[in-house]
């Protein structure tokens, strides 16, 4: 299947590429985009061929959150809700499908695209990639399950600073916390991953698939029930005009 805003390729046995493909707004979440991301990996998870998910951005971004040129105040809570519903159909996507995802994160990661990359399996950063959540500060609440992921990653008074403060954190400062699973040289990024999802994809499936739904399940809070509270809590944000000026002018 083809996609308007991104790529979605078999690079090499058992290994699919999802490739976010809006280099000049930095990949940054349009609509369409969100909607696309979250069928090519339902797509992907359905796909037997498929037995382990690159994810990555191209150009000089992952992901840079949400794109404020297309930003539309929602009208009402219907119109809010269905918009949350299909960015957290994303993560649902990453999280609990079959398949194992490596992120290839590069250059920025804000925002939804901090999510995304956390919502990976096994996130590989490049040296030069920075991450932040800029949420709160724009009147708005961060989605993905973070706040079950986060704290359960580095603990709950650092994942206190990262979602109040939205402070920008280099490559290896995420290492450090947990946030990274490794960091590499920005030219080594995409074999490093590739290579990653080659190992993943070469191990029995039923066992694969089993783990990763057990560790979604069992390895932190209740992520469906953060989720549903996430949703809840950015809906509000959404109706909120305060929110359409600040996303406008950040």
């Amino acid at each position: 299947m083809t996609y308007e805003t991104l790529l979605s390729d078999i690079v090499e046995p058992g290994v699919r590429k999802i490739t976010l493909n809006r280099p000049k707004s930095l990949n940054a979440m349009n609509r369409q985009l969100v909607r696309d991301v979250a069928q090519a990996f339902r797509e992907a998870g359905a796909d037997p061929e498929t037995r382990a998910i690159l994810f990555t951005g191209n150009g000089r971004a992952f992901c840079a959150g949400d794109d404020r040129n297309e930003h539309i105040h929602p009208e009402n809570e219907a119109e809010a809700r269905l918009l949350v519903n299909d960015i957290q159909a994303v993560s649902h996507a990453i999280l609990f499908g079959d398949k194992p995802v490596v992120g290839a994160i590069n250059g920025w990661a804000a925002g939804g695209g901090m999510e995304w990359a956390i919502n990976c399996d096994f996130p590989v950063w490049a040296e030069s990639a920075k991450g932040f959540f800029p949420e709160v500060s724009l009147n708005v609440f961060v989605t993905g399950g973070v706040t079950s992921l986060l704290p359960a990653l580095v603990g709950l008074q650092k994942a206190r600073e990262m979602l109040y403060f939205g402070e920008k954190y280099d490559a290896r400062t995420l290492l450090g916390m947990g946030v990274a699973w490794k960091v590499v040289a920005d030219e080594q990024l995409q074999d490093e991953a590739l290579g990653v999802a080659r190992k993943l994809a070469a191990l029995p499936s039923l066992a694969v698939r089993s783990m990763k739904r057990t560790l979604s399940l069992h390895a932190v809070t209740d992520m469906h029930a953060a989720m549903v509270s996430e949703t809840n809590a950015t809906v509000a944000a959404f109706l909120d005009p305060e929110t359409t000026r600040l996303i406008q002018n950040f």
